[in-house]
């Protein structure tokens, strides 16, 4: 099955996963076809193969994190890999440490692969220019949340059986969003009409430089799209209020029963969790058929699979 993955694929060059910029159409797509053989493993009875066995995963975060982690924890064991999971309360960051001398213990005692979430824009740029381990990042402050945007992706594809052609929405708080920013470039490298929508304040108009529109008339913009991306109000990352209220925000930009009326039947409605029921969206539209965001976090265990994989193996080459 391993050499299947590679075959009449070119070779994976990258020891580190940091963003989604850096990241070419094709490697992307190299991306998720990995990931869509990896899925198959979860079929199986023996749902592990050897491919990293021997090598040793720490998951390193400096921020809170259920699914990213414990995603990366799962992945690393049908991999076969042993893993260490160290958050900043128990590490020595908490006695003064810095960030690279913490990593740099780490990598002595011959960690492979570190995926580190942290609240700063750019730390793990930082540790990948510094380590030799592979260093995958998990989550930085604001700037991007790679795996977050290939696994949305990998499920907007699986669903769909395309990305280039379509009109995907993502709703909420863009601004102080790290998924936005790498949905982003993910969904426009392959091809994706992406439209922003929320409040002024939290979409502002810099962000059509990417290649996005914007636009603050939710209502308007439902019947439009093939796909809903719903997201979190980031309170952790801002510094003063964006609007008005909880309420407010509902009313204008929540997904409620009687907004997912204005879509379409097959538009596929997503969320990267955690999900604030009864503001971003209504509880019966989070379960709704049209729902699909159990299915991201299925497919995110064979994403960050083909991340530590591929990136395990350009390291070894």
């Amino acid at each position: 099955m391993i050499a299947s993955l590679t075959q009449n694929q070119p070779a994976w060059h990258r020891k580190d996963l940091i963003s989604i910029a850096a990241l070419s159409a094709a490697e992307i797509t190299q991306l998720l076809d990995t990931a869509s053989a990896f899925k198959d493993v979860g079929t199986r009875e023996v749902k592990k193969v050897p491919a990293l066995r021997g090598k040793t995963l720490v998951n390193f975060f400096v921020e809170p994190s259920t699914r990213t982690r414990a995603s990366f924890e799962l992945a690393a064991f049908r991999l076969s890999a042993d893993v260490i999971n160290i958050s900043a309360s128990t590490s020595s960051l908490t006695k003064g440490e810095t960030l690279k001398d913490t990593a740099k213990n780490l990598e002595a005692l011959l960690a492979d692969i570190i995926v580190l979430r942290h609240s700063s824009a750019g730390a793990a740029q930082f540790l990948a220019e510094r380590l030799d381990a592979s260093v995958i990042n998990g989550g930085d402050g604001a700037h991007e949340h790679p795996t977050q945007a290939l696994l949305d992706t990998f499920t907007i594809r699986e669903k769909k059986g395309k990305i280039a052609g379509l009109h995907i929405a993502i709703i909420g708080d863009i601004l102080f969003s790290r998924v936005a920013r790498s949905n982003i470039h993910a969904l426009i490298k392959l091809g994706a009409r992406v439209t922003l929508c929320g409040p002024p304040t939290l979409v502002p108009r810099s962000f059509e430089s990417l290649g996005v529109e914007i636009t603050h008339d939710l209502d308007a913009l439902l019947p439009q799209v093939d796909v809903v991306n719903l997201l979190r109000i980031q309170h952790e990352r801002q510094r003063k209020e964006y609007f008005p209220s909880l309420g407010e925000y509902t009313a204008f930009f929540g997904l409620t029963k009687q907004r997912a009326a204005r879509l379409r039947d097959d538009a596929l409605i997503m969320h990267p969790g955690p999900v604030n029921r009864g503001v971003e969206i209504d509880s019966d539209i989070a379960d709704s058929s049209r729902s699909v965001i159990l299915d991201q976090v299925t497919n995110g265990l064979a994403v960050r699979m083909a991340v530590l994989f591929l990136c395990a193996s350009a390291r070894a080459s």
